[in-house]
């Protein structure tokens, strides 16, 4: 049976959230392994989120927010931005490899691009295989 890897996703209600519903509006097909979580700005994502569901096994935390200058919150994408330069750091700090966290600025306009990026991600994972955490190691 092949791997296929839970992702854990929390999308912008404004952007990368409306950017999933193009995507399903269009029938752009994608692994169905991303369960989105809607957040009013990925601003609001907190660190301890993405080691939360990592450490409770999730093989990947995926974050999307605006493409900067169209953050509906004005600067929320920035604080995102350096939020998220934070948190790939710290995740390896608590022993997950870097690829398990991903974040990308994808808009209510780029359905297609929501679909590749989640293909590309769940294919990333299918490399590294199951979280070490889900198999008790």
């Amino acid at each position: 049976m092949e791997f296929s890897p839970n992702i854990v996703g929390f999308a912008c209600q404004w952007c990368t959230y409306a950017g999933a519903d193009l995507a399903g509006n269009l029938r752009c097909k994608y692994p169905p392994t991303v369960k989105l979580i809607k957040v009013p700005c990925s601003g609001r994502v907190e660190p301890e989120y993405v080691l939360d569901a990592l450490s409770k096994g999730a093989d990947g935390v995926f974050i999307g927010g605006c493409h900067f200058g169209d953050c509906h919150y004005k600067e929320g994408n920035y604080k995102t931005d350096r939020r998220m330069q934070l948190i790939s750091k710290l995740i390896q700090e608590f022993g997950f490899e870097k690829e398990r966290f991903r974040w990308e600025w994808i808009s209510g306009a780029e359905g297609k691009k929501f679909a590749e990026v989640m293909t590309e991600y769940t294919e990333q994972l299918k490399k590294l295989g199951p979280n070490p955490v889900k198999e008790g190691k």
